[in-house]
């Protein structure tokens, strides 16, 4: 599969004077369609701050993103939520759904904000919840399921504007294990059956199973990564190296 994001030269500095942070430090990431990428490393390591940038919500201070063959350079805050918007997916530990607002409602609201409305857009609400296994729920409201069904909900609102990359930062945190593993089979289907790039930020050991790959970082650096497949860890190349 191809590319579908990239991080290129990205550098990211929080604060100024002496509360100056390094957040991230000439990253270089590449993140293909059909894979599930997973992101570890410790708490403070730029996990969040690296999905906030490939995701076109922040800036970064040096370097690009290139995503569906658009770079990030010089794009002003309208660009970045265009980008955001035809291209993204986002997803994260907390559902964020409307209490007041059926299943298939809390996904159709994805496509009212792009002016999408009517039969078509609930047809469409109603298979993204399909894709996730929730077709039987799509007139309940939010108290009326599970954190697992919920976080569903939310995995389907990602999908229906058909992005081609879905960004989750820790979306099993707030779960069990067992319906952890739910999501994640569900993440993993949407990257292998339909060719998605999806990127997991998560430190949660006990999921790398449903990972393709798995990318570490430290410090702001990305250190090393893994292939789900169990072929062995490798060294990244070095900073400025390129990849």
């Amino acid at each position: 599969m191809s590319e579908v994001l990239e991080a290129r030269g990205v550098s990211k500095v929080l604060g100024s004077g002496a509360g100056e942070v390094h957040a991230l430090k000439d990253i270089n990431l590449a993140l293909r369609g059909g894979e599930l990428t997973m992101l570890m490393g410790p708490s403070g390591s730029g996990k969040t701050t690296l999905l906030s940038i490939l995701g076109c919500m922040l800036k970064p201070t040096a370097g690009s993103v290139v995503i569906g063959g658009e770079s990030t350079d010089g794009a002003d805050a309208e660009k970045l939520a265009k980008l955001r918007r035809d291209h993204i997916g986002f997803i994260f530990q907390q559902y964020h759904l409307f209490p007041t607002l059926r299943a298939v409602e809390n996904v159709q609201i994805a496509l009212d904000v792009r002016g999408e409305q009517g039969k078509g857009a609930r047809a469409r609400a109603y298979d993204a919840l399909s894709r996730v296994g929730l077709a039987h729920k799509i007139d309940s409201f939010p108290r009326e399921m599970s954190g697992g069904e919920q976080q569903r909900v939310a995995i389907a609102r990602a999908l229906v504007s058909n992005p081609s990359a879905i960004l989750a930062d820790e979306p099993t945190a707030a779960l069990d294990t067992a319906n952890g593993q739910a999501i994640m089979r569900t993440l993993a289907q949407i990257a292998t059956d339909m060719g998605r790039c999806v990127l997991v930020v998560t430190h949660d050991t006990r999921l790398i199973s449903f990972a393709n790959r798995i990318v570490f970082i430290e410090d702001g650096r990305l250190v090393r990564e893994e292939r789900g497949e169990g072929s062995g860890p490798k060294l990244l190349p070095a900073a400025g190296s390129g990849h």
